[in-house]
């Protein structure tokens, strides 16, 4: 800690939080306009909350109040590095409060949900088995190197998937010692396809009854309801500040520590490294250490970090019950309005009645998602997203061997084999105005009843407006 306690950026501890009721959170962006291709400017509408969040207001005003006190976090006597130093340890206590961490956990900065998995893949100790399901997004599905992998069918109900896993973790074959070795479960708490919650709670309790330890990927899940690790009952937790309504490239993987402290650290250099000596033979002898500097090595993201707590400021303040009754309305409207096109089909793997945050993925019979999520953008100003979404084995079971129409352009090419398959994505959260939604719903029953007003055509793997 510093040498002056008491230090504080200006207003970080004072800036209003966004108002606790039905209003949407101010967000950064809110008012910018863009061009139409048919003419004249719109309010945009950023409905893209589940690739990356806009920043809140709340976040941004605290970060600039604090910027002028920018200073080396762990590095310097001078009472700028001192307060920097301050703002990132509150940061990082700021972010285990907000996730319900019990006392002992460890809460270590990252860039990323995908980094912090990687860490601790990183960190897997000698003979440790993962399991995860292929309905998991690549950040969740892909870091676990050379381990061995169990790979799990997608699930078409959350009791399902529970058993899924038991039947798995049961069937474990690795052993060390005569008994079974380290395992790990990976799971998502909301999916970024179609939104819908996972059992995280039953998937702890399975996972422990057979000796494993679970890790939650949290990126969907921490903006749109409260994650405690202790309720949960989970060992670590990972997520990223950029879909948490925080800018600047930080992540957390927060929780048990003992297989952080008992490998070697993710970075080699500054920060990680406690002590260094020569020795007589011409080496170097390192004390690392044990605390969370462990996995932080080199200068750390401050400013991003601290964003992430203010973000967890701003939401805590908000209130998650207030933030949750308004999403569902949102998720509400967008699906009832969905649901009055026949031509629409929502992707699901749970059912219509699942429970699900602000993420909503669909097709549309006759066109390209390529083609309608560019018409979206080029007529009417509304930002969606078209694809994959970076989690291509869910996608691809959920859309079994649709062909995609091809429209005035399609989609990128499909592998050799395979037919060109992709979706829509519209997702949303707090910063998001009824009138956003509204605008979306009635695009696409006009999309769909009169067809595009512009001429597309492809360019690079992409469907753009033909000028």
């Amino acid at each position: 800690m510093s040498t002056y306690p008491n230090a504080v950026a200006p207003a970080a501890v004072t800036a209003p939080a966004g108002p606790a009721c039905a209003e949407p959170l101010p967000v950064l962006g809110r008012d910018v306009t863009v061009p139409l291709v048919t003419g004249g400017e719109v309010t945009y509408a950023a409905l893209d909350y589940a690739a990356s969040a806009p920043a809140l207001q709340r976040v941004w005003d605290d970060v600039a109040a604090y910027a002028p006190y920018y200073g080396s976090v762990h590095r310097g006597a001078g009472y700028l590095s001192q307060l920097s130093t301050d703002l990132f340890e509150q940061s990082r206590a700021t972010v285990a409060g907000f996730l319900g961490c019990r006392p002992a956990d460890q809460v270590v900065f990252t860039r990323s949900t995908t980094d912090s998995l990687n860490l601790l893949a990183a960190v897997l100790p000698a003979g440790c088995q993962v399991f995860v399901f292929e309905t998991e997004h690549h950040a969740s599905l892909l870091p676990w190197g050379d381990a061995q992998v169990t790979y799990l069918n997608a699930p078409r109900t959350p009791a399902q998937a529970v058993e899924t896993l038991e039947r798995a973790l049961a069937g474990r074959t690795v052993t060390i010692g005569g008994g079974h070795g380290p395992a790990l479960v990976c799971v998502t708490g909301a999916s970024n396809v179609t939104g819908e919650l996972w059992p995280v709670k039953e998937l702890a309790a399975a996972a422990h009854a057979h000796g494993a330890r679970i890790v939650l990927d949290a990126a969907q899940l921490a903006p749109h309801h409260p994650v405690s690790v202790q309720e949960l009952d989970v060992d670590w937790v990972a997520f990223s500040g950029h879909k948490l309504y925080a800018p600047f490239g930080s992540g957390v993987l927060a929780g048990r520590a003992d297989w952080l402290q008992e490998a070697e650290p993710y970075l080699a250099g500054g920060g990680a490294s406690r002590k260094v000596a020569r020795r007589e033979d011409g080496g170097v002898d390192v004390e690392w250490h044990t605390t969370a500097a462990r996995h932080e090595a080199g200068s750390p993201n401050v400013i991003g970090v601290y964003s992430i707590a203010s973000a967890c400021r701003a939401l805590d303040e908000a209130g998650f019950e207030n933030l949750v009754a308004r999403e569902r309305h949102l998720i509400a409207k967008v699906r009832e309005g969905l649901a009055q096109v026949p031509q629409v089909r929502v992707l699901s793997l749970f059912g219509d009645d699942a429970p699900r945050v602000g993420v909503i993925s669909f097709v549309v019979d006759g066109w390209n998602s390529s083609h309608f999520a560019s018409a979206l953008s080029a007529e009417y100003g509304i930002g969606v997203r078209d694809g994959l979404f970076c989690a291509h084995p869910l996608v691809r079971t959920l859309l079994g061997s649709e062909p995609q129409a091809q429209g005035e352009c399609g989609a990128p090419e499909a592998a050799p084999g395979e037919r060109s398959l992709n979706a829509i994505r519209v997702s949303f959260g707090a910063g998001t105005p009824d009138e956003h939604v509204d605008r979306f719903v009635r695009a696409v029953k006009e999309l769909v009843t009169d067809g595009a007003k512009w001429q597309y055509r492809t360019e690079e793997g992409r469907c753009v407006p033909a000028v």
